[in-house]
């Protein structure tokens, strides 16, 4: 779980970014022929024991599960179709969307030690962007050049160990996953980002002009954090 400290100082420290849920993975360096990550969201009001117990039953032993309030999150790589199926079949009540768009990917292979951990723990975190498409045009345009104009901003990744960060879009809605090696916490690794590295601290008071909270979220609040369920 992430501190309660973290989670206050999220939208300050690390506004642009959003339920943290630990788990184990094996982390080998990608290779083309890989399967891509993707997530898979149900909205659906009984967020009892049994929902919950039938939506693990239904996953791959590589696939996780997250939950905020009435959000259920599945994320893995290439999530099967059947599981969209199953979940439509099972759930007939639930909304269902798909992020398979991966607009945004750090990863090791921007620092100078490239070295992955072996295992990683991530959090998931969401959050909408802003209405005006004129502006979300300018956001994805910042992330699809930010290691080129705003090389800082990996640099502070590379020095917090993070492991990779993805950004995926569906709509306005946003998705992100932070790895980081297991055993490590955001509350313990975050800070590091912007250490000696102010640029970090420009790069998310520019972004937050961008996103706000989806629905659900506490006013004043952007980003919000899955929870693991285990």
């Amino acid at each position: 779980m992430i501190k309660s400290s973290f989670k206050k100082s999220i939208s300050a420290v690390f506004p642009f970014w959003m339920m943290v849920l630990v788990c184990s993975c094996q982390s080998p360096k990608q290779k083309a022929d890989e399967q891509k990550p993707s997530i898979i969201e149900m909205v659906y009001q009984d967020t009892s024991e049994a929902t919950i117990n039938q939506l693990k039953a239904l996953l791959k032993q590589d696939e996780q599960l997250f939950r905020w309030k009435t959000h259920f999150i599945v994320f893995g790589k290439d999530i099967h179709a059947a599981l969209s199926d199953s979940l439509k079949m099972k759930f007939p009540e639930a909304e269902l969307k798909h992020y398979d768009d991966l607009f945004y990917e750090f990863n090791r292979s921007y620092c100078a030690d490239t070295v992955h951990a072996s295992e990683w723990e991530h959090s998931i975190l969401t959050a909408n962007l802003v209405a005006d498409t004129a502006l979300q045009k300018e956001y994805l345009q910042y992330h699809a050049t930010q290691f080129q104009e705003w090389p800082e901003v990996s640099k502070g990744f590379c020095d917090a160990s993070f492991q990779q960060l993805l950004l995926f879009k569906n709509g306005r809605q946003l998705m992100l996953v932070i790895s980081i090696p297991k055993g490590k916490s955001l509350d313990e690794l975050n800070p590091k980002t912007t250490e000696n590295n102010p640029r970090v601290n420009e790069w998310n008071k520019l972004m937050s002009k961008y996103q706000e909270g989806i629905t659900g979220t506490a006013e004043g609040k952007t980003w919000v954090f899955f929870n693991g369920e285990k």
